[in-house]
C-alpha cells in the first residue's frame, strides 16, 4: 500500500523551515584562494549576522596574502546560468556586486538586477591597481555604466573613489564624502559608503553620504598593520544586515562595528598581510569563562538583528 505524501514528516515540516529560513544574500564575486575577499569572505560575513549567502562565482584571483598576480575570469553564461539557477529556487532580499572580472560578466549581472529591480543593490569597487591599466579602464566604464544606475548603496575607499569618480578633481583639498557622492548621484547611485578618511588624531573615519547631507560618520583607531579583505567584509556584512531588514543607517553602523572588531582580532596566515577574523565572535568555551567578569568581546548576537532558528 502506498505511503499517504501528507503523513511524510519531513512534508510537513518544509513549509514551517521555509518560513524561518534566514534572509538570502545573492553576492556576484570571485573566488579569493587566499580567504582575504570574494566568495568566501561573504559567505563568513552572511553566516556571522545570521543570513545567507548565494555565491555566484564570476572567476577566480590568482594571489596570496601578500599581492594579486592575476585573475581568470568564467564565461558570462556561466555566471548567468548560476544566478538564474538560486533566483528561480530561492527568494532573495539584496544582491551584492564585488569584483567580477569583465565588462561581459557585469553585463549580465547588470541584466539580472533589471529583473529583481525591487532588490537593494550593494556594490563594492575594491583597489584594481593590480591589474593592467586597458582592463582596468574598461572594466570601470562598464561597472559606471552598467551597475551604478543600479546600486543602492556604493562601497570603496576615498582614494579608490576619488581616482575613479573624480579624475579631474583640482582643488588643492582633496574630495569629501559629499563630493564623490555627488559624483556616484549623477550615475544614479543615491547612497556612497565612504572609507579611509584619515584624521590626524591617529583615527579613520568612514562617512555614509549623499550628495546633499552626511548620514552616519564613524571614526575608530588606526590599527598597526595593512590588512587585505576590508573592503569585502564592509560590503558584504552591510548587504546581510540589509537583507536582515534593518534600515540603512542602523546597517551601516553595525557594519562598521563588525569590521572593526574584525581587523582588531584580525590575523596574518602567510607572510603578506594581516586578514580579518570574521568570526571574531566565535568564543571557546575557555574565552567565554574568561570573559565573564567582564564585558568581553561581541558574539554574533550583537551583529543579528533578526535572530534565524534555522540550523546550518
Amino acid at each position: 500500500m502506498a505511503q499517504d505524501p501528507s503523513s511524510d514528516p519531513s512534508r510537513l515540516t518544509l513549509s514551517d523551515e521555509r518560513s524561518g529560513a534566514p534572509p538570502c544574500v545573492l553576492v556576484f564575486n570571485a573566488n579569493d584562494p587566499s580567504g582575504a575577499g570574494g566568495v568566501a569572505a561573504d559567505a563568513l560575513c552572511c553566516a556571522s549576522v545570521g543570513a545567507h549567502a548565494l555565491p555566484v562565482l564570476t572567476g577566480s584571483l590568482v594571489r596570496d596574502t601578500a599581492e594579486v598576480f592575476d585573475h581568470i575570469a568564467f564565461d558570462e553564461e556561466a555566471v548567468a546560468e548560476q544566478a538564474r539557477s538560486v533566483l528561480e529556487d530561492m527568494g532573495v532580499q539584496v544582491i551584492k556586486v564585488g569584483f567580477c572580472g569583465t565588462p561581459e560578466n557585469l553585463s549580465v549581472i547588470a541584466e539580472i538586477a533589471s529583473d529583481y529591480a525591487e532588490l537593494p543593490l550593494v556594490a563594492y569597487m575594491p583597489n584594481l591597481s593590480w591589474w593592467q591599466d586597458e582592463h582596468i579602464e574598461a572594466y570601470l566604464d562598464a561597472f559606471r555604466e552598467l551597475i551604478l544606475p543600479q546600486t543602492t548603496v556604493l562601497v570603496g575607499n576615498l582614494n579608490t573613489l576619488w581616482r575613479w569618480l573624480l579624475p579631474d578633481w583640482s582643488s588643492e583639498r582633496s574630495p569629501g564624502p559629499r563630493d564623490l557622492a555627488a559624483a556616484a548621484a549623477d550615475m544614479g547611485v543615491p547612497y556612497v559608503l565612504v572609507t579611509g578618511l584619515t584624521q590626524p588624531d591617529q583615527h579613520i573615519e568612514n562617512v555614509l553620504a549623499t550628495a546633499h547631507t552626511v548620514l552616519l560618520s564613524q571614526r575608530f583607531e588606526r590599527l598597526d598593520a595593512i590588512f587585505a579583505g576590508a573592503g569585502d567584509t564592509l560590503s558584504g556584512v552591510l548587504a546581510a544586515l540589509l537583507a536582515s531588514g534593518a534600515d540603512l543607517e542602523t546597517a551601516t553602523h553595525e557594519a562598521l562595528n563588525y569590521l572593526d572588531q574584525s581587523l582588531d582580532s584580525g590575523f596574518r596566515p602567510g607572510m603578506g598581510l594581516v586578514l580579518p577574523d570574521r568570526l571574531f565572535w566565535a568564543e571557546t568555551d575557555e574565552d567565554a569563562d574568561d570573559a565573564s567578569d567582564d564585558d568581553g568581546p561581541a558574539t554574533a548576537e550583537d551583529f543579528s538583528l533578526h535572530r534565524h532558528e534555522t540550523k546550518h
